[in-house]
């Protein structure tokens, strides 16, 4: 299975996936909303972006990023994407053996068919778990979530703000939520009301950190912080929910602005490349998600798949830098169209 991940880019990964996934599972991970216009954008928008590139100045590429007190060796961590046995039997649980191996961050999915116990269990010796959570109506069982993620010793929830669009698959359960008293599966919905008051309201019951995805304006990204959320993930959640709307890398620096360092910024969509890890950090990310890129390695070669996705992300971005003549991304001179 080595031989077959060689030298493959993340792109080459993604056309290996769709030969070994069944059409419909393919076009599920790989698909957006309506016409997929924020699909194709987060992609589109880094190639817009250039690298003017420093010469004559060895520098030695430091990788290393702190979020919310864990020190990881790349500004990379695994976002939260549904259904990984979908594209393999060993599912999330081989998605937390990577991550540990490649001592990143995984956000768990509440979509996870492997129950974040197990996903702790597989996950051990690594840097930790964050727990994605989608605030129910229901807010007993929601808070019943937030023990179990502070029991399995998550480091952090990260509250999205969207609305999810899961389909039921046949054969397949979000194991995180199986009622602990009848044992059925609950669907994932948000509460219809969902407001800053439900954020105050997990604020008041949990000690770990609260990290908001899907911030897309800057006005929402300063009462964030107003409202003491610990990071902000900017995130169009891949274009799968709302689309049209702008990519997010584009949306990164007025939100960047707006937090003013306050808080640590991450950002998902459309990372395919070490130059794409780049552009998010010195536009103010501290780090970036890459959630469909995992998928694919997870379906072509299962944990080592998953490895590989990192590994080419690490080796890509200190060849990126050390190209630019930069240590860190910050002092990367970027470009843009007119």
């Amino acid at each position: 299975m080595g031989c077959l991940l060689a030298g493959l880019s993340l792109r080459e990964l993604e056309a290996e996936a769709r030969g070994c996934l069944e059409e419909s599972v393919f076009d599920y991970f790989a698909g957006g909303a309506d016409d997929e216009v924020t699909v194709r954008a987060n992609e589109a928008a880094f190639a817009r972006i250039g690298i003017v590139p420093r010469i004559l100045r060895a520098q030695t590429p430091r990788l290393t990023t702190t979020l919310l007190g864990t020190e990881l060796p790349l500004p990379v961590v695994i976002a939260p994407t549904p259904f990984h046995r979908l594209a393999h039997p060993d599912g999330e649980l081989a998605t937390a053996r990577a991550a540990a191996a490649g001592r990143t961050l995984m956000v768990v999915s509440m979509a996870a068919t492997a129950r974040l116990e197990e996903i702790a269990v597989a996950g051990d010796g690594g840097p930790g778990l964050w727990f994605q959570l989608y605030v129910q109506s229901d807010l007993g069982f929601t808070e019943a979530l937030v023990r179990r993620a502070e029991k399995a010793g998550c480091r952090a929830l990260v509250v999205s703000a969207d609305n999810p669009r899961l389909p039921m698959l046949p054969g397949f359960a979000c194991e995180n939520m199986r009622d602990p008293e009848d044992g059925q599966i609950r669907p994932i919905r948000h509460t219809a009301d969902l407001a800053w008051k439900h954020l105050d309201w997990l604020r008041q019951i949990t000690t770990l950190p609260i990290v908001l995805k899907g911030v897309n304006h800057p006005a929402d990204a300063r009462m964030a912080v107003k409202r003491g959320i610990d990071g902000i993930i900017v995130s169009n959640h891949g274009g799968r929910q709302l689309d049209t709307v702008p990519a997010a890398i584009d949306l990164l620096p007025a939100i960047a602005d707006a937090v003013a360092g306050r808080v640590p910024l991450l950002l998902d969509g459309g990372v395919r490349r070490g130059t794409d890890v780049v552009k998010a950090l010195a536009r103010g990310a501290a780090a970036v998600a890459v959630g469909r890129p995992v998928v694919w390695g997870l379906a072509v070669a299962g944990e080592a798949g998953v490895r590989h996705v990192l590994e080419t992300l690490r080796d890509e971005l200190t060849h990126a830098l050390a190209q630019s003549g930069c240590s860190v991304a910050s002092e990367v001179t970027l470009t843009f169209p007119d």
